[in-house]
């Protein structure tokens, strides 16, 4: 498996003197840049020449991550070649009467066979159910399949997020990376690092991604009242007080949900995943030291023993930035004690991380979460 990775800022170009000359059938490139290349798709044009028989897709962000640098209004490269690795590609279009179960569907059926090891996903991140997405995903694909990525992000603005489709950044569409063969390695890790906070509350009223009552209230008024003043900046405000969520019966393992957007007429705010009716959530709030142990833990899950040369694609949540501020540089460098030399780490920051929670068991949408997805070839 040949690898490198390199980035490109208006500025200064690209950070090599030429694209490396790694194009070909098995070949595999992950970009991910700032939302501004749909206006200024300039740079996404030239990667996508320089690679016309590899299979290119990527996302806009809220921060590219390349090595141990978050970089802004960039591009972040990696350039996969395997020596025996199949890879195949498939974008479906989400809304105007495609549900994001039926996406996730349609996904999965056309990227299913019998030696799929590893699909990756890139979403659209603000036209999406992640939940529903994974439910319709995980219909015609076998258990043993690892199903890892996230969801495009615009920044703290929440206007709009792009993936890339027959190379071009597009918007409200799903895009999957299909990875076949025994010789792949594939592992992961997802870890949070946030304490809840408040009384448990009951949601009462929702209606899949959408929550509208907390114990019989509005929920946006009863959300505002913990936000105080920095109500005034939502939607972007509430990535410093996201949701746990449980069931009431208390099964399974807690999984966070962030808000995308809010409706003041409705009173109500939709999330990147579900909050079923009967679900208890509690408030959470940011431990600096915990956020960053949570991203060396996760690199510790995805550590498999391996001599070969890996790729990590870290996904964390635009929220944890925010919070970490200039301190996020700091959940890299923890990450990066688990990366070994001659291994290389690209990513981005995002509005839904999708992973399993333990492997094994099939993916599910995070929020908050740095999750890892590491790649070898065998």
């Amino acid at each position: 498996m040949d690898l490198t990775t390199f980035h490109h800022d208006a500025r200064t170009g690209w950070s090599v003197p030429s694209l490396p000359a790694l194009d070909g059938e098995s070949t595999l490139v992950l970009v991910f840049g700032a939302s501004s290349f749909l206006d200024s798709p300039g740079p996404l044009a030239e990667l996508v020449a320089a690679y016309p028989r590899s299979v290119v897709v990527g996302c806009s962000s809220s921060g590219e991550i390349h090595g141990d640098r978050i970089r802004d209004d960039s591009l972040s490269v990696a350039v996969v070649r395997f020596e025996a690795v199949k890879v195949r590609c498939l974008s479906v279009p989400i809304g105007e009467g495609v549900t994001s179960a039926d996406a996730g569907e349609r996904l999965g059926r056309g990227l299913q066979a019998p030696d799929l090891r590893m699909l990756f996903v890139l979403s659209d991140g603000l036209a999406v159910n992640g939940t529903e997405l994974l439910a319709g995903l995980h219909r015609p694909i076998a258990p043993s399949v690892v199903v890892t990525g996230g969801l495009a992000g615009d920044g703290s603005r929440f206007q709009r997020t792009w993936v890339l489709v027959d190379g071009k950044p597009t918007e409200r569409h799903i895009v999957g990376v299909g990875l076949y063969g025994v010789r792949l390695g594939v592992s992961h890790g997802s870890r949070g690092g946030w304490d809840v906070f408040g009384p448990e509350r009951v949601v009462t009223r929702s209606k899949g991604n959408v929550l509208y009552e907390l114990d019989g209230e509005p929920a946006l008024a009863l959300y505002k009242k913990y936000l105080g003043e920095r109500a005034a900046g939502l939607p972007s405000t509430a990535l410093l007080f996201p949701l746990c969520l449980q069931s009431r019966e208390g099964e399974g393992r807690a999984v966070v949900r962030t808000i995308l957007s809010v409706d003041e007429a409705e009173q109500s705010m939709t999330f990147a995943g579900d909050l079923p009716e009967g679900g208890i959530v509690q408030l959470m709030r940011a431990n600096f030291d915990r956020l960053v142990d949570g991203a060396g833990q996760a690199a510790m899950a995805a550590d498999v023993p391996t001599d070969r040369p890996s790729l990590w694609i870290g996904i964390s949540c635009v929220g944890r930035r925010l919070v970490l501020g200039e301190r996020a540089e700091e959940e890299l460098e923890a990450t990066l004690e688990s990366v070994d030399e001659g291994s290389r780490l690209v990513g981005f920051y995002s509005y839904g991380e999708i992973s399993p929670i333990v492997p094994g068991t099939c993916a599910v949408l995070h929020n908050q979460t740095m999750t890892l997805t590491r790649v070898w070839e065998q």
